[in-house]
């Protein structure tokens, strides 16, 4: 069968016995466009098309540093997927590109890639290692692997698709850039040093055609492959969370984030919920879930008529005899007529006269609701 464009048909090839080899399936641009609504943000459509590397760049970046990434391959995906099934007139396209340039040509977009991600991992790695020594261990000689982190960054990138470069010169530009730190001095501007260096090396040097299609492996690898990246990076950013990063307080000094949240759960705020929390959870276990929300709706006051009470100095129990007696004389006693001092108390009495009518209009509602249910059900 012939290849077929986006679609799910399978290709033959004929062995030389004579017997028919069947191919693999082709990837179809509806499942690639729909994965790119659902999930493509996290590189779901790359992972549909088995390109692991690509989708985690993505994973890693949300969409290619917010999205940006992932709405450029809203324009991109038809060839992607021409690319995976090796359409015939993406094959001849590359075939002509190979012929006119010994080398990639250089893509604008690719190089800024390839500079953000391999700023971001040596930035990340940078952050993740503890400032402080651990059980008596100095753990800064760490940063010896910060130019790999880098090197590896703009390598990622340099080999998506139809390019590949080698790791190897980037990760000596990497090192050899290492000692300009102690002349330097600011970590920043290091790390975007030895990114642009690294990046222009990649492209100017190791860059070529990836003539030869990428060795097949199966799920069982990707997946394994895949989870240990992502592994990797997820235990980058637990060890700056734990160990480095810091909130500032309303006093301007700085805490561990890790003793704030220790900190947090022995606070009496967080007691107090908790304690909430598990009386609710019991009460469900009792009463059922929808009586327990029933309850929780009713104690949320979402009329206002609780808080109204308060405002006019009222229990619950209180009759409307009662509730018209009180606000008139609220209304007579915080008159913003009566207030002769300054303009910040005539605005506090106006307020406070605003809160009183509001709270005598919620209740009045309430009795006229019930007047009404009492004629329907009358």
């Amino acid at each position: 069968m012939e290849l077929t464009n986006g679609t799910k048909k399978t290709s033959n090839k004929v062995h030389s016995n004579g017997t028919i080899v069947p191919e693999k399936k082709l990837k179809s641009k509806f499942w690639a466009y729909f994965w790119w609504v659902f999930g493509g943000i996290f590189g779901a459509h790359h992972l549909y098309l088995g390109r692991d590397a690509h989708a985690f760049i993505w994973l890693t970046t949300l969409g290619g540093y917010f999205g940006i990434g992932w709405l450029r391959d809203l324009l991109r995906i038809s060839t992607y997927v021409d690319d995976v099934n090796n359409h015939p007139h993406f094959v001849e396209s590359f075939k002509l590109a190979v012929r006119h340039n010994k080398k990639p040509t250089f893509s604008t977009v690719r190089f800024i890639g390839a500079l953000i991600v391999g700023y971001f991992w040596g930035l990340l790695l940078w952050s993740a290692i503890p400032q402080d020594e651990i059980h008596g261990y100095n753990l800064r000689p760490l940063m010896i692997f910060v130019p790999l982190a880098v090197a590896l960054g703009v390598w990622v990138i340099g080999n998506i698709g139809r390019e590949q470069g080698s790791l190897w010169l980037t990760l000596a530009c990497s090192y050899l850039m290492y000692p300009t730190l102690y002349y330097i001095g600011d970590d920043s501007t290091w790390l975007s040093l030895m990114v642009v260096v690294d990046a222009l090396v990649f492209d100017t040097f190791s860059k070529q055609w990836r003539l030869k299609p990428r060795e097949k492996k199966s799920v069982g690898k990707r997946v394994i492959t895949f989870s240990l990246a992502l592994a990797l990076y997820l235990a980058l950013w637990t060890s700056y969370f734990y160990f480095n990063a810091v909130v500032t307080d309303s006093e301007g000094e700085e805490i561990k984030l890790s003793e704030a949240v220790k900190h947090f759960f022995t606070s009496p705020m967080w007691l107090d919920l908790k304690t909430t929390l598990w009386a609710t959870w019991e009460q469900v276990k009792n009463q059922g879930f929808w009586a327990t929300w029933q309850q929780l709706v009713d104690m949320s006051d979402l009329r206002g008529e609780m808080n109204a009470y308060k405002v006019l100095e009222l229990s619950q129990t209180a009759s409307e005899s009662e509730i018209t007696t009180k606000w008139r004389m609220l209304s007579k006693e915080h008159h913003p007529d009566k207030v002769k001092g300054s303009e910040e108390e005539r605005r506090a009495a106006q307020n406070r006269f605003m809160e009183i009518q509001e709270a005598y209009e919620i209740l009045s509602s309430k009795k006229n609701r019930r007047q009404r249910k009492n004629r329907r059900n009358g």
